[in-house]
């Protein structure tokens, strides 16, 4: 097995990616070993009582029956300033036998102590940015690989839905789907929504993309989970058909690959348009959206929300 790198006196380990962070550390940890294991290995939360003079003495002791001594200092964004001044003078002639650990959520670069720890060296700060939503999906499909199973796409999209972003939540509802499964074979929307609680907010774009989906059942039961009013969503679904129509037209028109600057929106915000707009028959969309029309008016009058909406949602899809 090859050599694995030497450690550096210092890293950063900085980022909203709770799960990446972790990762990260475990590797950290990892690189302690031994009998004395327990002694070379010492963590630290960072809080307002923290003592400069304690700090610089762990960092500045030697290890015992090894050769590497780590100490790792979590939420180093709330170190006192104090004990901040202190590592920056320490990281300007380090003990070389120490490893320090600075983990983050957030730490600006223009910090003196952000600065010092990338001084050490050009991998020293490792950074874990949280992935965007649209990137969870296939980032969630990788992480179940790790549990020795698969995970299909619309399951993944289901998944960080039903989850939200965490990725230390995706990770953990993974390894519980896995063990449901049995350690093999392949995780399917129907098992996450068998076997995972919503604890996510609804987002109005996750409704829209199953409405222009025309997913009946989906659309409905996230319309039920929605907050707001009536009227606000109604624009949204209005927004949504006409965005569609557009689509549809430039479709025809052989410019599909213009609907992101026609309607001012990044092309992943878009990429399924020109799909959803022909699963509606010729004249559909433009009369669904004298439906909303109707549902305005109904609206405004008093008429039951629930109701209009509902059947409103169920015309879109295609159910009469």
């Amino acid at each position: 097995m090859a050599d694995r790198p030497a450690l550096l006196p210092a890293y950063l380990i900085v980022g909203p990616d709770e799960l990446k962070r972790k990762q990260a550390l475990a590797r950290l940890r990892a690189r302690v070993d031994g009998p004395f294991s327990a002694f070379n290995l010492e963590e630290l939360t960072a809080s307002g009582d923290m003592d400069d003079v304690s700090v610089l003495a762990s960092l500045n002791t030697l290890p015992m029956g090894g050769d590497r001594r780590v100490v790792v200092i979590e939420s180093a964004e709330k170190l006192p300033k104090a004990v901040s001044e202190a590592i920056v003078g320490y990281l300007a002639n380090p003990n070389e036998s120490c490893t320090l650990a600075l983990v983050a959520t957030t730490l600006a670069k223009t910090t003196r102590l952000y600065k010092a720890v990338a001084k050490v060296g050009p991998r020293t700060v490792i950074e874990c940015a949280a992935k965007k939503g649209r990137d969870l999906p296939p980032y969630v499909q990788k992480l179940a690989s790790a549990h020795g199973v698969q995970i299909a796409a619309d399951a993944a999209r289901e998944l960080v839905a039903r989850v939200g972003e965490s990725t230390t939540m995706l990770d953990t509802q993974l390894a519980t789907l896995a063990a449901l499964l049995g350690g093999a074979g392949t995780i399917t929307r129907p098992f996450v929504e068998a076997n995972v609680a919503r604890v996510a907010e609804v987002k109005p774009w996750e409704f829209l993309d199953r409405l222009s989906e025309r997913d009946a059942h989906r659309a409905l039961a996230l319309h039920r989970l929605l907050d707001g009013s009536a009227l606000g969503l109604l624009s949204l679904v209005t927004g949504r058909l006409r965005e569609l129509v557009c689509a549809r037209s430039l479709d025809a028109r052989g410019q599909a690959q213009a609907v992101a600057s026609e309607l001012k929106k990044q092309d992943w915000q878009v990429r399924n348009y020109v799909r959803w707009s022909r699963g509606f028959a010729p004249g559909e969309l433009e009369r669904l959206l004298g439906e909303c029309a109707a549902a305005e008016r109904a609206l405004k009058s008093g008429a039951d929300e629930g109701s209009v909406m509902v059947r409103l949602i169920s015309h879109v899809c295609g159910v009469a």
